[in-house]
């Protein structure tokens, strides 16, 4: 497909991440862009914002479209927006492509993967990486499941908000790519809060450290980006607790199904816990500091 491509397109869900995806799809992509959100406000203002048509179920807005983009909260809400009384699946063509941007299990993929192909519809499961500055900035890590073929019709159109997009295997492959990116991550985060702490306990000035420590072995994404903010205690930049601990939910139960042993991941997920607790939920997942100096 040659960059001109202009596609019929339905984004459901515009939460933090969704919004601005559905506006990389208008502008950057160049697309035919309706999108639904359960706050109708909140369409009302993404379709002023980028000149963009809402319409009041997910059914009405993927009407007669080529791909139907979905980023919601969990499982359940994903089923009612594809499956449900006025789900995506309800009014999609045949030969159209469903895109699943929500991090989800890997189980509710397979379940729509083969829920869209008994309809004559492709499914990709896409859960993406990079956070809110990554959905506005379009560079987001998308993570896809789903058949070769359709990937490569979906490849063209995701690339609007994407830096990396790449096919892990069959449906629930992308979803089980953002499980180990997950699992990663909480171990990194704890060992840099264990670090900085250790680090304001020593006397150490934190930067100074930070300045030498992240040129070598040490260096991550997280020390890069948060160690300030975590030396200040200021926890309100990133990926909310609340939405870390639904994720390694879905990667604990996953775990418990095909038998590999998570006993970090597990340790991780009950510190977010702590976090909770201490009224953290929306902090962002750098906080577990947060319980190490209470």
């Amino acid at each position: 497909m040659e960059d001109k491509y202009m596609a019929k397109v339905a984004f459901i869900g515009l939460g933090v991440m969704g919004f601005p995806m559905a506006g990389h799809l208008k502008t950057k992509g160049g697309h035919d862009v309706t999108v639904y959100n359960r706050t109708a406000e909140k369409a009302a203002a993404w379709a002023e914002k980028f000149s963009g048509k809402s319409a009041p179920t997910p059914a009405e807005a993927a009407d007669g479209c080529d791909f139907v983009f979905v980023c919601v909260g969990n499982d359940d809400d994903l089923r009612s927006v594809t499956s449900g009384e006025n789900g995506v699946l309800k009014s999609m063509k045949p030969g159209s492509v469903l895109i699943d941007n929500t991090t989800a299990s890997a189980e509710v993929a397979r379940e729509l993967y083969a829920a869209a192909k008994a309809k004559g519809v492709d499914f990709i499961d896409a859960p993406v990486s990079g956070g809110q500055a990554g959905a506005e900035n379009g560079v987001l890590t998308v993570m896809c499941g789903g058949d070769e073929a359709v990937f490569e019709k979906a490849r063209p159109v995701i690339d609007a908000y994407a830096r990396m997009v790449g096919l892990m295997g069959p449906a629930g492959s992308g979803q089980l790519t953002k499980m180990m990116n997950q699992i990663c991550i909480a171990g990194i985060v704890q060992g840099l809060a264990e670090a900085v702490h250790f680090g304001k306990r020593a006397g150490l000035d934190i930067e100074k450290v930070v300045d030498v420590i992240s040129k070598g072995a040490a260096g991550s994404w997280q020390m890069e980006n948060r160690h300030k903010t975590m030396n200040q205690g200021k926890y309100d930049f990133g990926f909310a607790v609340d939405w870390m601990r639904k994720d390694l939910g879905i990667v604990l139960t996953e775990a418990r199904q095909n038998g590999a042993k998570l006993p970090l991941t597990a340790l991780v997920d009950q510190f977010y816990g702590d976090i909770q607790a201490l009224g953290g939920n929306r902090w962002d997942t750098s906080s577990l500091l947060a319980r190490l100096e209470k």
